[in-house]
């Protein structure tokens, strides 16, 4: 079962706050989401946005000594 639209939303917003793997899995919930034309524009929107700003927040980031790239 696919999650709502909602919870995906909401889980980007976890994502300073749990593990990589939990982490990563939300951030692949979000994109499986964005390609579901079902999904109404306005969430995917949304979605899109906070996956954005997501994405730019990790981007800078210093890599740390056990960081791989």
């Amino acid at each position: 079962m696919k999650p709502s639209p909602q919870k995906v939303y909401d889980n980007l917003s976890l994502l300073e706050q749990v593990d990589k793997v939990s982490s990563a899995r939300y951030r692949e919930m979000a994109q499986e989401l964005l390609a579901d034309h079902e999904v109404s524009l306005q969430w995917r929107e949304a979605i899109a946005e906070r996956l954005n700003q997501a994405n730019r927040q990790l981007g800078m980031q210093t890599a740390g000594d056990n960081d791989s790239y």
